[in-house]
């Protein structure tokens, strides 16, 4: 009979220290494969897969795009690239980015429950925002099992609080507790997998394809939601709105997904960056203005000079307009 043997798990800020506690409580043999994602820096290399290495006794390897799928083995997402799941297949891919992160938790868990349904166990870890929640709501919806750190005891607690708020959760355990009560679940026998109305696959089916680098616009992804007014803050495209449950997503034409909360956070870090880009614009003004003044002035025009000595006298009243706005975030 058929046992929960996919685990897939989802950390960010403190994760590190979960995983490497959560890693070091699990048996050498146990009958599951483990999938993680951390986010990290995407040029800075993942040391991930030692650490973990040298703190349990599974394997723990950075997989190759293709590579067969190993039993009793731990895969950790490379940097900048996905990590997907596909007929016993480990895929590595640079999809859009989610919630403004790739590696994204969200594309782990939604790869893995469209494949393996009920055999899926997620597992959110400490971490800002909320990227997770929705993966965890789609490994759920197919007969998934659902787990997360105890907030109250996460380093960062809002990504398992987010779970908890918008996904009913199986188990919060704190990270102690993790190893064992996983050894457990992948012991138990599965229910069949449940059977989404065919506009849901379809949906699903769209969106895994997208994070494993097929095209979001060929595949009218914006007809699978309620058309935004809003822009991506990554490439300014078109948005569609998506509901799950109480949770409310974007994924723009192109294929960039976000919850409500990352879009805001990326919708303010575009406020920051035209700020800058204004006050940047302002400066150079006020120095191409100067370098024009000394030119009159040397050549005796002294009108002229005085002329853009006033513009330069603007420009700077708006740079002193503008960096409060900035600092004030």
């Amino acid at each position: 009979m058929t046992k929960r043997d996919i685990v897939v798990i989802g950390a960010s800020a403190g994760g590190v220290y979960a995983l490497r506690e959560l890693v070091a409580g699990l048996p050498p043999d146990l009958s599951a494969t483990i999938f993680i994602v951390q986010h990290i820096a995407a040029d800075a290399p993942s040391y991930l897969p030692r650490i973990l290495n040298f703190a349990g006794n599974i394997k723990a390897t950075q997989p190759v795009d293709g590579e067969p799928i190993q039993r009793g083995h731990i895969y950790v997402a490379p940097p900048d690239h996905h990590l997907l799941i596909e007929n016993e297949t480990v895929l590595v891919k640079r999809g859009p980015k989610e919630n403004r992160f790739r590696p994204s938790i969200d594309a782990l868990f939604r790869s893995a429950a469209y494949c393996y349904g009920p055999r899926v166990i997620g597992v959110v870890l400490t971490g800002l925002l909320n990227d997770g929640t929705s993966g965890m709501w789609t490994v759920k919806r197919l007969g998934g099992v659902s787990v997360i750190q105890e907030p109250e005891e996460a380093l960062y607690p809002s990504m398992p609080e987010s779970v908890r708020e918008n996904v009913v959760v199986d188990h919060s355990v704190p990270i102690s507790e993790m190893a064992a009560l996983l050894t457990r679940l992948t012991q138990e026998t599965v229910n069949e997998r449940p059977i989404l109305a065919q506009k849901d696959q379809l949906r699903l089916q769209k969106e895994v394809k997208i994070a494993e680098e097929e095209n979001s616009f060929d595949m009218t992804i914006l007809e699978e939601g309620d058309l935004s007014p809003l822009t991506c803050p990554e490439c300014h495209g078109v948005m569609t709105s998506i509901q799950e449950g109480t949770l409310l997503r974007y994924r723009c034409h192109t294929g960039h997904g976000y919850t409500a909360s990352s879009l805001l956070s990326g919708v303010k870090r575009s406020v920051e960056e035209s700020l800058w880009n204004a006050i940047r614009a302002l400066e150079e003004t006020v120095m191409l203005l100067e370098k024009a003044a000394q030119v009159l002035e040397e050549g005796g025009n002294v009108r002229a000079a005085q002329e853009y000595r006033t513009q330069i006298s603007e420009a700077e009243w708006k740079i002193r307009q503008l960096r409060p706005l900035v600092f004030a975030g």
